[in-house]
C-alpha cells in the first residue's frame, strides 16, 4: 500500500516542497530503504520513528518498507521527516486512514517516545505552504506553532505527539489552528530600552548618526578608548523607523533557519544589531559551509552590522564584504549549486586614530610611529573605506560634560529628523526600485542631486584636493542630498554640501 504526504526541506533559507511516498510490500524479514539524497540525520531518522511507532502505541509494520523523498536530486537534510515519514508508514499499513493528507504538509522531529520536537526552518516552510496551491494548511510541533503561525492565511495545526498527528489526520480529533498573533507580537516586542539620552556630549557623532539613520549611509566613527563609540552604534537602532510586516518577516526567516530565534519571541520586532568579534572568519561573516548557511551580514539584514575595532579585523575578511555592501545581497557558490542570502544592512565601524588609541587627544600621550599609524590605517583597504559615506571623529568626552546634569538629544528627536527624511526619500522613490538615499545609481544621483555654480566649485576643488573618486563624489553627494531632506529643503545647498564634504575626513588623511 503506498501513501503520499508533503513536508518541506531547507536550502538556505528558503524551503523547498518534498513529497514523502511510502510504499509497503510483503517480505520474509522486515526492512526499511530510505532514498532520495538523504543526508546523515535524516538516514538516522528511521530508527527513531520506529521505536515513536511503538512507543506512541502503534504497531512497527512487518513488511518491506521503501520511503522515497522526492525529488531525488535534492539533498535532504534536518530530522523536520521524522513525522511525515511516521505517519506515511502509519497510513501505508493501514493503521489509519485520512482524506487530509494531500491538504495539509507536515514537518517535525520525533523523540522515541512519540512526543514532537521543534524544527528549524519552520517560518519559511510555513511560507511556502501558503504560497503552494492546494494546500489548507500545515502540521507542525506544538513548539514551534508560534512561529509558523506567523504567516497568516494558512491554518498551523499544532501537535505535541505522534498520536495527536495521526487522531488528526484521521478526523478522531479536533485541533484548532494556532492564532496568528502578529500585530499583538509587534505590539509587545517592538521596543528598545536604551537611549541616546543616556550618552554624554558627542552631539556632532549624534548628527552624524542621524544622518546615517535617515539616508541608511555607512558610517565610520575614530576616536580613542572610553569616548562612547560602542555606546553611540547601540543607540543606533533606536531612532530607526519601526520594521514593517514584511521586513520582519525577511529578517525572522533568517533566524529561523539557523534555530536562532530568542525563545518566546518567534518574530522580530526591532532592528537586528550584530557585532562580531574581530577574529570572526571569512565564512561567519558573509556565510559559508556546506550546505551554505547566512553569515553576520545576513543576519544584520534590515539592521546595524557594528564592527568595532575595524583595523583588528583580517584585512580578507573585510575585503569580501565589498561586494555586499553595494547589492544588498550575498551569493555563496558551490559547485552543485548557489545559495543567495539578503544582505541589506547598514555598517557602521569605529576604530582608534592609532595602535595605542590617544593620538590626537590632549589628555594622553601618543608613543606610536609615524610607520606604526600607517601600518595601523593600512589594514583597512581603500576600496572599502570608499564604500563609506561618513567619516567622523569621536574626542574623548571633557569633565564638565560628564558630570553635568543637563541631557542631550534623545532618541525621539533624533528619530523624528530621520522619520522625516525617510518620508521625503518614499515620495521621491515612490514609483523606482531605490528606497534610500545611500541606494542611488549614478543616473539618479544626477537626477535628485543638481547644485548651483557655487556648490559645483565647492565640490571641484574638493574632488581635485583630496583626489576623490568618483564613488567618493557621488557618496557626497547623496550624504548631501539625505541632510536637505532632514532640513525640508527642495534643492542641495552649500551649507549642505560643505556638511557632506566634511564627513569625509579619511579622504583628508587625516591619521597620517
Amino acid at each position: 500500500m503506498l501513501a503520499r504526504l508533503r513536508t518541506y526541506t531547507l536550502l538556505g533559507i528558503d524551503a523547498l516542497p518534498v513529497e514523502v511516498e511510502v510504499d509497503l510490500s510483503p517480505a520474509a524479514l522486515p526492512k526499511t530503504i530510505l532514498v532520495g539524497l538523504p543526508e546523515a540525520a535524516v538516514r538516522e531518522s528511521t530508527h527513531r520513528v520506529e521505536r515513536a511507532i511503538v512507543n506512541s502505541g502503534f504497531v512497527r509494520p512487518q513488511d518491506r518498507v521503501v520511503i522515497n523523498l522526492a525529488p531525488g536530486d535534492l539533498p535532504k537534510q534536518a530530522p523536520s521527516f521524522d513525522l511525515p515519514v511516521a505517519l506515511g508508514v502509519l497510513a501505508g499499513s493501514g493503521q489509519f486512514a485520512s482524506d487530509r493528507l494531500e491538504h495539509y504538509a507536515v514537518v517535525g522531529e520525533l523523540a522515541l517516545e512519540g512526543y514532537t520536537r521543534p524544527v528549524k526552518g519552520a517560518l519559511s516552510m510555513a511560507m511556502a505552504a501558503a504560497a503552494q496551491e492546494g494546500l489548507r494548511g500545515i502540521v507542525v510541533p506544538a513548539a514551534s506553532a508560534q512561529e509558523a503561525a506567523v504567516v497568516e492565511g494558512l491554518d498551523v495545526i499544532p501537535v505535541e505527539t505522534l498520536a495527536q498527528a495521526v487522531g488528526f489526520f484521521s478526523g478522531s480529533l479536533h485541533i484548532d489552528p494556532a492564532p496568528s498573533r502578529l500585530e499583538e507580537w509587534f505590539a509587545e516586542l517592538s521596543t528598545y530600552e536604551l537611549d541616546f539620552g543616556d550618552v554624554r556630549g558627542q552631539e556632532m557623532a549624534k548628527r552624524a548618526l542621524t544622518l546615517a539613520a535617515a539616508g541608511m549611509h555607512n558610517l565610520l566613527m575614530i576616536g580613542p578608548p572610553g569616548s562612547g563609540k560602542t555606546m553611540l552604534a547601540k543607540r543606533l537602532p533606536t531612532i530607526l523607523p519601526e520594521l514593517t510586516a514584511a521586513e520582519s518577516l525577511e529578517t525572522t526567516r533568517i533566524y529561523s533557519a539557523l534555530g536562532q530565534l530568542t525563545p518566546g519571541q518567534p518574530l522580530l520586532a526591532t532592528r537586528p544589531f550584530r557585532s562580531p568579534h574581530h577574529t570572526i572568519s571569512d565564512a561567519g561573516l558573509v556565510g559559508g559551509g556546506s550546505p551554505p548557511g547566512p553569515g553576520e551580514i545576513s543576519k544584520a539584514h534590515h539592521g546595524i552590522l557594528f564592527l568595532d575595532e575595524l583595523p583588528e579585523f583580517n584585512r580578507k575578511t573585510l575585503e569580501v564584504m565589498r561586494q555586499p555592501l553595494e547589492d544588498g545581497v550575498v551569493t555563496i557558490s558551490r559547485a552543485l549549486r548557489s545559495t543567495t542570502f539578503p544582505a541589506d544592512f547598514m555598517l557602521i565601524a569605529a576604530a582608534n586614530p592609532c595602535p595605542c588609541g590617544y593620538r590626537g587627544d590632549a589628555r594622553r600621550t601618543c608613543n606610536c610611529t609615524l610607520p606604526q599609524i600607517e601600518k595601523y590605517v593600512n589594514k583597512i583597504s581603500g576600496p572599502l573605506l570608499d564604500r563609506i559615506d561618513i567619516h567622523i571623529e569621536v574626542p574623548a568626552v571633557p569633565f564638565e560634560e560628564l558630570a553635568g546634569t543637563g541631557t542631550g538629544t534623545d532618541s525621539q528627536k533624533m528619530r523624528d529628523d530621520v522619520l522625516r527624511a525617510r518620508v521625503a526619500q518614499s515620495k521621491r522613490f515612490a514609483e523606482q526600485l531605490t528606497s534610500y538615499n545611500a541606494q542611488m545609481s549614478s543616473r539618479e544621483v544626477r537626477r535628485y542631486c543638481p547644485l548651483d555654480d557655487a556648490s559645483k566649485n565647492q565640490l571641484r576643488d574638493s574632488v581635485e584636493e583630496r583626489g576623490l573618486s568618483a564613488r567618493a563624489h557621488d557618496k557626497i553627494l547623496r550624504v548631501a542630498r539625505t541632510i536637505a531632506d532632514i532640513d525640508g529643503a527642495d534643492e542641495i545647498s552649500l551649507v549642505h554640501l560643505n556638511e557632506a564634504i566634511n564627513y569625509r575626513s579619511l579622504d583628508a588623511n587625516i591619521w597620517t
